[in-house]
Parts: C-alpha cells; structure tokens; sequence
C-alpha cells in the first residue's frame, strides 16, 4: 500500500511538471483554439489592430512590454495620450477572453459594443463595461456594490472574492450572444443578464447611464480597454495580454 502511494504521488509530480512545461505560450493559439475559431487580437509584439479612441492611432501612454499590452500613465497629462484603447475591429456575437493584472489600487475595465463617432466624447456613453478593480484599495469602486473587479459596472454586481489581488493575472471571459450576456472572472461565472429587453431598458434608465440615451443600445461595436481611471498608487501600471475572440 506505501508503495502504491509513493508511485502514485511521483507520478502525480511527474505529470505536472510535464503539464508545466507544455504550458501554452502567452499570445498565441493552440491547434484545437483555431479549429475552434478563435483569433488573436494581440499578437504579443505591438498595437496592430488597436487604437485610442477617436484617434488614428494608439496613445502615447499604450505600449507593448514583455508581451504584454501595457498603460502607464500619471494622474495628469493629455487625455489623448491614455484615452480608452479600441479594437479596429467590430463584434457582434462573440465569446472574448484576456488575462490582466495592474498595480496596486488601480481602475480599469473592458467595454464592449462601442460606437466610435465624435457624437460621443468616451467610450462607456455606449459600451458597457467588465469592471476592472482591486478589490482591497481601489477607491471608491472597492467599496462600492456594482463598481467592483467583475461587476456590469454601475448596473449589475458580481461575486467580489473571484479576483486575484493587485500583482497577479486575473482572467477575463464575456460571451455576448445574440443579447445574452454571461461574464466570467477567473474561471466562474460572475453575471448572466440580457440586454436590449424592458428588463434591461428600465435597469440603464435607473443609472447615470440615462444621460446618455444610446448606452447600451448597439448590437454591434468595438472592443474597448479602459485607460481614462486615473486611481492608483503611481505610477499607474496595467497590463492585458492573451486577448482572443471567437465570433459565435
């Protein structure tokens, strides 16, 4: 019986450290995710397929750094330079993934469904957002029911203890089908919730999300990463890598 167990701890141990070393490559797709469809959105090298919103090109705060998208901005300087980065690209029904993790206290979030026009000035007065939080110190949203690390922000709260505190990767899931809408964060389901329903509609006109009568309307749109919420200790670091869609 001892030895049974030895053998079989050993092997246990021997398995996972093959696991380990097989591990998928940040960035990239495995043979199964591509018959699947998936496609990359970052290729872990630069901004090819991204730029800041209502601009041509990505802000000077977005840079690429050990394959890694990365913001780092201060609590001051030109907005354009940290606007919200924005896919090229528009989705409609899609399952997206990404990881992402930032320094301690920090604020952001991932919007879906956003009209780019100079109609509207920011990103979230049509996207809603995946909050991005630390759920320790971020202030307010920390503190805040629906303002918190995988919360439909300001409409919808999620299950807090499923984020990693601030230093670690935490993993992003929304798959947006046709108006249903799920959100995972680090594996577990945070909200599942329909849009574009009287449900819906009566939830966005009892928020400050009212002022702007598009929200929440468009069926189709960009993918958007937040790079406006100056919180933080400085200098304010966030980074998002294996960035991947797949159009269901």
């Amino acid at each position: 019986m001892f030895k049974t167990v030895i053998v079989s701890c050993a092997f246990l141990v021997s398995t996972l450290i093959a696991s380990a070393a097989l591990a998928q490559e940040a960035n990239t797709l495995s043979p199964q995710e591509k018959s699947q469809g998936w496609q990359l959105l970052f290729n872990g090298r630069n901004l090819d397929g991204w730029h800041s919103y209502l601009q041509n090109a990505p802000g000077r705060d977005w840079k690429v750094d050990d394959g890694a998208i990365v913001l780092e901005r201060s609590r001051t300087g030109n907005e354009k330079d940290f606007a919200d980065l924005v896919t090229n690209a528009e989705y409609e029904n899609f399952d997206l993934k990404l990881e992402w993790k930032m320094t301690p206290c920090a604020d952001s979030g991932v919007m879906f469904y956003v009209h780019e026009s100079p109609k509207y000035s920011q990103t979230y007065e049509t996207g809603p957002e995946m909050q991005i939080a630390d759920l320790v110190c971020t202030k307010p949203d920390s503190q805040v029911l629906y303002e918190r690390s995988g919360d439909l922000f300001d409409l919808m709260s999620s299950d807090v203890e499923r984020v990693h505190e601030a230093g670690n990767w935490n993993r992003f899931e929304i798959v947006a089908d046709h108006g249903h809408i799920q959100f995972f964060q680090n594996g577990y389901k945070v909200i599942d919730t329909y849009f574009w329903n009287d449900d819906w509609r009566k939830l966005v006109a009892r928020t400050k999300f009212a002022q702007w009568p598009d929200f929440g309307t468009f069926k189709r749109g960009h993918i958007s990463l937040q790079g406006t919420e100056n919180k933080g200790e400085l200098p304010i670091r966030i980074r998002f890598r294996n960035i991947k869609i797949r159009q269901l």
